[in-house]
C-alpha cells in the first residue's frame, strides 16, 4: 500500500463541504514536535468537582 504525505482538497470531505472557507490549497501537517504533558496522580485523591 503506498502512503501518500500529500493531501488534495478534493479528497477532503469537510473541505469539500465548506469551499468557501477553506484555502485552495493545503500546505501540509507543521512537523512533529515533542510535548511534555502530564497529570501527576496521587494514590487515594478523588476527582475534584466544583460548581460554577
Amino acid at each position: 500500500m503506498e502512503v501518500s504525505s500529500e493531501v488534495r482538497v478534493e479528497e477532503v470531505r469537510m473541505v469539500q463541504l465548506f469551499q468557501d472557507v477553506f484555502p485552495s490549497e493545503i500546505p501540509g501537517f507543521p512537523p512533529a514536535r515533542e510535548v511534555e504533558f502530564f497529570i501527576d496522580l496521587h494514590p487515594g485523591t478523588g476527582p475534584i468537582s466544583e460548581s460554577p
